[in-house]
């Protein structure tokens, strides 16, 4: 992808979602007064009760507050693009994230000089402080080579064409609204959802591996089952998605290749942990993919979302 000058007249609008995260979101704030691209800030707090809403009503004008209840991963973020209407692109973070430099987000723009490009994903580096597995997780995930994705692209690049984090992501106004802005019935994935949606209907996904965050998570065994259990229920609701851009079979067993060899035999001890975690996310997978007919209190007791069981989408 050529480096090529961010549009100045585009009208750049950044949200964040928050809750319980007053250090993490000073930390992102601080990088986002770095940037040299210029947007406007707003930030959707759930009911924070440890200073965050306090924290970003001093430093951001514009904060929305709603009960925790009703925080949805899709329905939040589109209540945001859909209350703050006419901007060219709405970029997203997640307070866990921090940008690398003063130009991350200018290089995250810098793809929509492609006018069919709907949507373009940053890179995220792991924290200072993450786990082996955790480096491994976003190296795998995150390279440094930026790429520009098409519908044609899928029979090479399988579900990774349609690969996107709302952690550190970006989307053109115009795509978003075409495809219906981001799905409220969807437990999480909200963002390869909307990816999808647009790759289907002719639009181009980037990646921008010069557009660098700070973003991972250092997940127990329990943690990263919950995760895995909530993927396959959104891909067990979503069967679409499976269906134009194939399943991530393939894409996990090449997974725990590339753990092991990065883990290496200097640290060979980590290679039966590894193996474990990752069947259990296989387990996990599969228990969310057959899901249809748990009791609702089973199923939050396997997953992460939680509060999604007790929405009307259940």
């Amino acid at each position: 992808m050529t480096d090529q000058a961010v549009n100045p007249n585009l009208r750049v609008a950044c949200i964040v979602p928050t809750y319980n995260g007053r250090k993490e979101l000073e930390r992102l704030l601080d990088s986002l007064e770095r940037q040299s691209a210029n947007f406007d800030l707003f930030i959707v707090d759930s009911s924070s009760q440890d200073g965050t809403a306090e924290l970003a009503r001093a430093r951001v004008p514009g904060l929305v507050s709603i009960p925790s209840s009703q925080f949805n991963h899709g329905g939040t973020r589109q209540m945001m693009v859909g209350a703050n209407p006419g901007y060219d692109i709405y970029v997203f973070l997640t307070q866990d994230a921090y940008l690398e430099d003063s130009e991350a987000i200018e290089h995250l723009l810098t793809p929509f000089s492609d006018e069919r490009v709907g949507a373009v994903c940053g890179r995220q580096l792991p924290h200072l402080d993450a786990t082996p597995m955790a480096q491994h997780a976003r190296l795998f995930n995150y390279s440094a080579t930026s790429q520009v994705k098409a519908l044609e692209d899928v029979p090479v690049l399988g579900i990774k064409a349609a690969f996107m984090s709302n952690s550190f992501a970006a989307y053109r106004g115009e795509a978003l609204l075409a495809v219906g802005g981001f799905p409220e019935h969807v437990i999480f994935a909200e963002d390869m959802y909307a990816t999808a949606k647009m790759l289907l209907a002719g639009w181009k996904i980037a990646y921008a591996g010069e557009a660098r965050c700070r973003h991972s998570h250092s997940y127990s065994v329990q943690e990263e089952f919950r995760r895995y259990f909530d993927m396959g229920v959104f891909h067990a609701r979503e069967p679409w998605i499976r269906e134009h851009f194939g399943g991530a079979g393939g894409e996990g067993l090449r997974f725990v290749k590339s753990e092991l060899i990065f883990l290496g035999f200097s640290r060979f001890y980590l290679w039966p942990s590894a193996i474990f975690r990752n069947a259990c996310k296989l387990v996990a997978y599969k228990l969310g993919q057959r899901e249809k007919g748990m009791p609702q209190q089973l199923k939050k007791k396997l997953g992460m979302y939680k509060r999604y069981w007790d929405s009307p989408y259940a």
